[in-house]
């Protein structure tokens, strides 16, 4: 019996040494990744060439571990309260002319948070400390938030990478502090029905180094997890200092649905979802039947002609965006 056991213990150790073996060897492949360059960027980035004149200045808010982060408010006289999450690579300052007109009109007191990593001045720019980190900084601020308005109905909104961010929210322990979502155009996973190969060209990955990565947090190892695993392809034209085109593994985690499933099936408010079908990154058509499978009372929007970026900058989505808030009552 002990050589049985002696025999046992050996083959474990063995195969935890191959498995760290493997693993180790995935991170190292190839280091760094880099920009994929023969893949064109599909993405309409003139769009982005917005008069920000009326863009509100920069506002602060401290975390619990006591670092500031940057936000923009554009007031209302109203008891509803949306929050904007940014996508993947920029910040919060792209949401300027939809949240003007939702505040103007007084459908919402508006917030545009430049999420942990991002904006004009992050302590690490592509990076955060852990992996939940980005959840706990949206808790801290909507803690202030409510505070500020003690009887408003909050919704969280997000944007591509930051309407995944929002699936992840509200799968978390901290969902319920949202009456309701808005999705647009989110990611939700990388072989999701609803993406397109590197997401129009915009994203390169080094799925080896993610692999390994996973790997080794899997059995409790996550001290290579600063390192980076994602490259964005903005073009050189749009790029002025404050883009963020590099994400660490961690960052790059914290900003996505844990599992876009599970957490769709755990939000129970309400939810709306609007995309245009001239999206680059995305499949657009795909949004309402793969989202329904798992939250049945989705409301939801397809815009013809509409991009991915456009459905932020572009004023087609505004009006159905317009309604449903008014519908929230």
């Amino acid at each position: 019996m002990e050589n049985v056991i002696q025999f046992i213990l050996t083959n474990i150790i063995i195969s935890i040494g191959i498995y760290l073996i493997i693993a180790t060897v995935l991170v190292l492949l190839n280091g760094k990744p880099k920009r994929n360059t023969m893949n064109e960027n599909k993405l309409s980035f003139d769009e982005l060439d917005i008069d920000y004149t009326e863009l509100p200045a920069l506002d602060t808010y401290v975390c619990r571990d006591g670092v500031a982060l940057n936000y923009r408010y554009y007031p209302a006289q109203t008891n509803k309260v949306l929050i904007l999450l940014h996508g993947s690579g920029w910040h919060s300052q792209y949401f300027m002319p939809m949240a003007s007109e939702l505040s103007s009109e007084d459908l919402a007191h508006v917030y545009t948070p430049d999420l942990r990593g991002h904006g004009v001045n992050p302590i690490k720019r592509g990076d955060i400390s852990y992996t939940n980190q980005l959840e706990d900084d949206l808790s801290d601020f909507i803690q202030i938030i409510k505070e500020k308005h003690p009887k408003a109905k909050l919704v969280i909104g997000g944007h591509s990478s930051g309407g995944g961010f929002a699936v992840r929210f509200a799968g978390s322990k901290y969902g319920e502090m949202a009456d309701a979502y808005m999705l647009l155009s989110p990611y939700l996973k990388y072989n999701a029905p609803t993406m397109r190969v590197n997401s129009g060209g915009w994203a390169s990955t080094h799925m080896p180094r993610i692999i390994g990565l996973t790997m080794l947090n899997k059995v409790g190892i996550s001290g290579f997890d600063y390192l980076p695993v994602i490259d964005f392809n903005m073009p050189e034209a749009y790029q002025n200092g404050t883009e963020t085109l590099t994400y660490s593994h961690r960052l790059n985690t914290g900003f996505a649905p844990r599992d876009y499933k599970k957490d769709l099936y755990a939000m129970k408010q309400k939810l709306f979802v609007i995309a245009g079908t001239s999206d680059e990154s995305f499949v657009a058509k795909a949004f309402l039947p793969e989202i329904s499978t798992y939250k049945k009372d989705v409301e939801g929007m397809l815009l013809e002609d509409v991009t991915h970026m456009g459905v932020v900058v572009g004023k087609e989505a505004r009006p159905y965006i317009k309604k449903w808030m008014m519908e929230l009552d």
